[in-house]
């Protein structure tokens, strides 16, 4: 407790050295120090390997499942940007994909999902009304059993 509210002997206070102005920057060095062993590296330009990927490229290659020839299909005409066109195919295509999957595939937790989502409100008032009527014959049927 006593750092935070006593003044010790070898540290000063803070507020007793005039500040600076607001808006007022300190003085910055002319330039940066750069380690030695850091400048020789700098003197070489830095590779990176590769052509460059776009999203949903596969692995190493570049190929990926749906391939499509830069500058080909409904966006040539345009003369805009051939491989940000060819990436939107891609992904465009990839999504398709997906969604044709999530149609066609699904198992059972789907087909439950699907059931629920084609009944009416009615269905389904339907539906929970005669489960719990079975929930009270089970009940009324233990109660019964127990009081024998």
């Amino acid at each position: 407790m006593g750092n935070c509210c006593s003044s010790g002997s070898n540290e000063s206070d803070p507020f007793a050295q005039p500040g600076r102005r607001l808006g007022t920057t300190p003085a910055a060095p002319a330039s940066a120090s750069v380690p030695p062993a850091a400048a020789g590296k700098s003197s070489s330009p830095r590779k990176v390997g590769g052509p460059p990927r776009t999203l949903g490229g596969g692995g190493a290659s570049g190929s990926s499942p749906t391939t499509t020839t830069p500058g080909a299909g409904a966006g040539a005409g345009e003369g805009g940007g051939g491989d940000g066109d060819d990436a939107r195919k891609r992904a465009a295509a990839a999504a398709e994909a997906r969604f044709q999957q999530s149609r066609t595939g699904g198992g059972k937790l789907k087909t439950q999902l699907d059931q629920q989502r084609a009944m009416t409100d009615a269905a389904a008032l339907k539906q929970a009304s005669e489960t719990e009527r079975r929930q009270r014959e089970v009940d009324q049927s233990t109660a019964a059993l127990n009081h024998s």
